[in-house]
């Protein structure tokens, strides 16, 4: 449990910490979320190396998509993704109904806006990770109503 409270406070912190330098002219929102994402994109990297260290190598990507939606989320998140949907043309949709980074604030509308910056890291998570598993893959977040969010993947296997 101290895990997931460090993780969450620290996600907010760089969250808050790179927008706060961006308000205070030390750089653009949109390098915010770049900068988000590729952090992001590192960190998925570096776990997938530790989580498939012993894993036998995957068939296609539907194993990698749910590899990812089991055991990679439910190692970072505690849970696993609530759906996974495609439409077999290279787009994958993940949803999680009950999102670690957006429970905190949820609790009103107000926040519906500022959700997209806590997405980010987690976007790049996703790339980093499926980079490492051999998929190229673009990742794009949306939130409609708080806690839940889609987690959109267009991926092309390199």
């Amino acid at each position: 449990m101290a895990d997931e409270a460090l993780f969450l406070l620290l996600h907010s912190e760089m969250v808050a910490g790179l927008y706060r330098a961006a308000e205070q002219g030390e750089g653009e929102n949109g390098r915010c979320t770049t900068k988000l994402e590729s952090m992001g994109f590192r960190v998925g990297q570096g776990l997938i190396e530790r989580f498939t260290k012993d894993t036998a190598r995957f068939k296609d990507e539907l194993d990698i998509m749910k590899f990812i939606c089991k055991d990679f989320w439910t190692t970072v998140f505690k849970k696993q993704i609530d759906n996974l949907r495609t439409n077999h043309q290279g787009i994958y949709v993940l949803q999680d109904n009950k999102f670690r980074l957006l429970t905190q604030m949820s609790a009103g509308k107000q926040y519906l806006e500022h959700a997209p910056k806590y997405l980010a890291f987690t976007c790049g998570l996703i790339r980093g990770g499926l980079s490492n598993l051999g998929i190229k893959s673009i990742v794009t977040a949306e939130v409609s109503s708080m806690p839940a969010c889609k987690y959109y993947l267009e991926y092309s296997i390199s």
